[in-house]
């Protein structure tokens, strides 16, 4: 039955739900989100991804490798808006040989149940073509979770896309009121979402805390797995920052090589004047581990030529890491 609940305190962590397209409803049978392409009875013959950010690549190859042939629609130029132009472009090229399909700056205008699946329209700057497909996955990103909580009969404060605004403490324009995670403005990443709960309790019993959100890493597991930390190229350029760039490719790891694994590399920025590393991004195998060392350099301003002065053991796949660290100052060994 229903239960009414008083504290001095509430914390809202309600998440996100998948957004969805108003040309593609789903249906959760043929045209599915996030929720459903976890569960699907059977591997889809064709399967059509529309949105080639983090989740629609990760799930649209994970059914690619158990047998489904998958095409990815992306509205703009490029795979993973957001994260650096050039390591996306690599991941793509991987990505390819594996067997995906892309089809770049190209809209999913509409859709229509058929016979055995579903009949999607597609333009781009060519024109427009249907293609049939046994199910369609829309993974065009998530939308805060706020049904039912009670927003505005609160008069709780929200932003221009639906999040509750808060401020350093985690505290909405309601006092006793607290929000984190998806909810609330910032990447939609469940480490994200940890680590400000850690803080807005920690903030409730008074203690001062804060989340270097310039330090969180953002992960796509697909194979090989891209993962970054800090600035994009385009994002240093945008704010008019100068930045020295290293790179070191797992093709020289030797590591990596006794793998079977050399997809990829390491870049570095740091900042052209002081050699504070702005932002690391990884490609190739378990790149989710690796960026845990590139956290813990920006969390603590390390420098290129901290990292490169570090000694890292052989033969490991972060030896990448510090060559790349190297080659910031044209000094990489290995290559």
């Amino acid at each position: 039955g229903e239960q009414t609940l008083e504290a001095a305190r509430v914390l809202i962590a309600s998440g996100s739900e998948p957004a969805p397209l108003r040309s593609l409803p789903f249906d959760g049978e043929r045209i599915v989100s996030s929720t459903e392409a976890l569960s699907l009875p059977r591997v889809p013959g064709r399967m059509l991804v529309i949105g080639a950010g983090a989740v629609g690549l990760e799930l649209g190859s994970v059914w690619s490798r158990l047998g489904a042939e998958v095409t990815v629609v992306e509205i703009v130029d490029r795979i993973l808006p957001g994260m650096d132009r050039g390591m996306a472009t690599q991941l793509q090229r991987a990505l390819e040989r594996q067997g995906l399909a892309f089809r770049l700056e190209t809209e999913a205008r509409s859709a229509a149940r058929a016979e055995r699946g579903v009949r999607v329209t597609l333009a781009s700057k060519g024109g427009t073509a249907d293609v049939e497909v046994d199910v369609v996955l829309v993974a065009v990103g998530r939308r805060p979770y706020s049904d039912g909580l009670g927003v505005r009969e609160l008069g709780l404060a929200v932003d221009e896309r639906g999040r509750l605004a808060v401020n350093e403490r985690f505290e909405t324009s309601v006092p006793g009121v607290f929000a984190i995670g998806d909810v609330i403005a910032g990447p939609m990443l469940a480490h994200k979402a940890s680590e400000e709960g850690v803080i807005a309790v920690e903030c409730m019993a008074g203690q001062p805390a804060h989340v270097n959100y310039d330090a969180i890493p953002n992960i796509v597991y697909t194979w090989p797995e891209l993962a970054s930390v800090g600035l994009s190229e385009e994002e240093a350029a945008a704010r008019g920052l100068a930045v020295a760039i290293g790179t070191f490719p797992f093709v020289a790891n030797g590591r990596a090589r006794c793998m079977n694994e050399t997809d990829g590399g390491v870049k570095v920025l740091a900042d052209a004047r002081t050699d504070r590393i702005v932002g690391l991004h990884i490609l190739g195998p378990r790149a989710s581990d690796l960026i845990a060392e590139a956290a813990l350099a920006m969390e603590f301003d390390a420098s290129a030529e901290d990292v490169a002065r570090s000694v890292h053991a052989h033969p490991t796949l972060p030896e990448a890491v510090k060559e790349a660290a190297l080659a910031v100052g044209k000094r990489a060994i290995h290559i």
